[in-house]
């Protein structure tokens, strides 16, 4: 294809599949642990990172990076504090990193120009030190999520039995709210502080709801994460519109798609279930006369 003769496509689809597969992934961790907002929390953070960068004139993406992670754990450390009320520590940490987002943007106005690209993401935006971030961030993904594989599953479904059984269960937690934020931040230069979410979350709402097991989600996943990033940056570039946008309603489309489409599988198994019966009783009924003749 035209667009890969461009190296900066290679680098956005390279720096997009390893995204959309670690992305993906955490997003069905993230939606069985009931913290689907924790990815838009920590992106909505991560701007206060890339307007401090800029500010001080430090790269932006890794501002970004090191301050989402740190919100990352200040998450878990207020998840504990409220352990009846967890979600309160969503609000809490977007609070503090939006408002500081603003001010610090407000103390410069040049610090606002170029934050589309941060915002919305950009094709062009992904330059080598951000591509080998990315990189990094998917080894390390990699390995936490095949490590303590069977420890995070058993936290996921189970975190009070996970503590009985002797599982370092707060440390793991912690681990997994750091690989949360450096993903998250990983993210902004293809789909934008805005979007990041969607990235991780449409994929696995889909795989949940019709993945037959907890595994099969979890490919499932991966597979609609890699098919909506490479077509809404095939889309965006033949379109020149926002990829981060583009993936977004891509991702969306074939979520709501997918809904449909199970509902219609299930509302047909049903109507031919019950045709089926139906036959089956009516065949019943046409037998006892002949039986009763017989007798």
């Amino acid at each position: 294809m035209e667009m890969l003769h461009y190296d900066f496509m290679q680098r956005a689809f390279c720096a997009g599949g390893l995204i959309a597969i670690m992305g993906s992934i955490l997003g069905v961790y993230l939606m069985l642990r009931r913290q689907a907002l924790m990815a838009d929390m920590l992106s909505h953070v991560s701007l206060a990172g890339v307007a401090g960068g800029a500010y001080l004139h430090i790269n932006p993406t890794l501002s970004g990076f090191v301050v989402a992670t740190l919100g990352a754990i200040a998450v878990e450390y207020v998840r504990r504090s409220y352990k009846s009320y967890s979600e309160i520590s969503v609000a809490i940490i977007m609070v503090g990193g939006l408002s500081s987002a603003v001010i610090i943007m407000s103390l410069n106005p040049s610090v606002n120009k170029g934050f589309s690209a941060y915002l919305f993401g950009s094709v062009v935006a992904v330059n080598e030190i951000e591509l080998l971030l990315m990189f990094l961030v998917a080894i390390i993904g990699g390995l936490f999520f095949f490590v303590f594989r069977r420890p995070l599953y058993q936290i996921t479904f189970d975190e009070d039995t996970a503590k009985t059984n002797g599982l370092p269960v707060r440390w793991i937690s912690l681990g997994f709210s750091v690989l949360t934020g450096m993903i998250v931040a990983a993210a902004m230069p293809i789909v934008g502080v805005l979007l990041v979410s969607a990235l991780i979350i449409l994929p696995a709402a889909l795989a949940i709801r019709i993945a037959p097991s907890f595994v099969s989600s979890l490919f499932i996943a991966m597979g609609i994460g890699l098919v909506g990033v490479f077509s809404g940056l095939t889309a965006s570039y033949e379109l020149s519109t926002p990829p981060g946008g583009t993936i977004a309603i891509l991702l969306l489309i074939v979520l709501i798609t997918g809904l449909s489409i199970k509902k219609l599988i299930i509302k047909f198994s049903k109507v031919s279930g019950r045709n089926n019966l139906q036959a089956e009783q009516a065949a019943f009924n046409a037998m006892l006369p002949s039986s009763q003749e017989s007798a």
